[in-house]
């Protein structure tokens, strides 16, 4: 099986000692996001929806550049600063994927990096 690492400059460059994602054969791994802005590695003003929205947007690019898309994830891990925004994440997740929707986990964490109030990883399946 081949393993390749893979990047884009269309996503946030990593902030720490990990590849944006790992090819291993047909199954890709995203690394977390946060939603920075990959332009300008800063965090993207507004709540917990518009920062969802750079999270998928960040994902959505590091699945390409795989050689892939959001549409052949088959799970996520959603990690909240607050429970709260659940719905709001809820809603964001309602305009990246349709039924059926990937297996997700959503864990309660104390504190992200940059003090971002979400992060997400994803696997997906090439050739679904």
């Amino acid at each position: 099986m081949s393993i390749t690492h893979v990047h884009t400059e269309a996503a946030p460059a990593a902030i720490g000692t990990y590849s944006q994602a790992v090819r291993a054969g047909d199954t890709v791994y995203l690394s977390g996001q946060i939603p920075l802005d990959p332009a300008t590695m800063r965090l993207v003003p507004g709540d917990a929806r518009e920062q969802a929205r750079r999270v998928f947007l960040n994902l959505s690019a590091v699945a390409g550049a795989a050689g892939s898309s959001l549409a052949d994830t088959v799970r996520l891990t959603v990690y909240l600063t607050d429970m709260d925004h659940f719905g709001a994440v809820n809603e964001v997740m309602a305009e990246y994927f349709r039924p059926p929707y990937p297996a997700r986990a959503v864990v309660g964490v104390a504190a992200l990096p940059r003090g971002a109030l979400l992060e997400v990883d994803a696997v997906l399946v090439l050739g679904r």
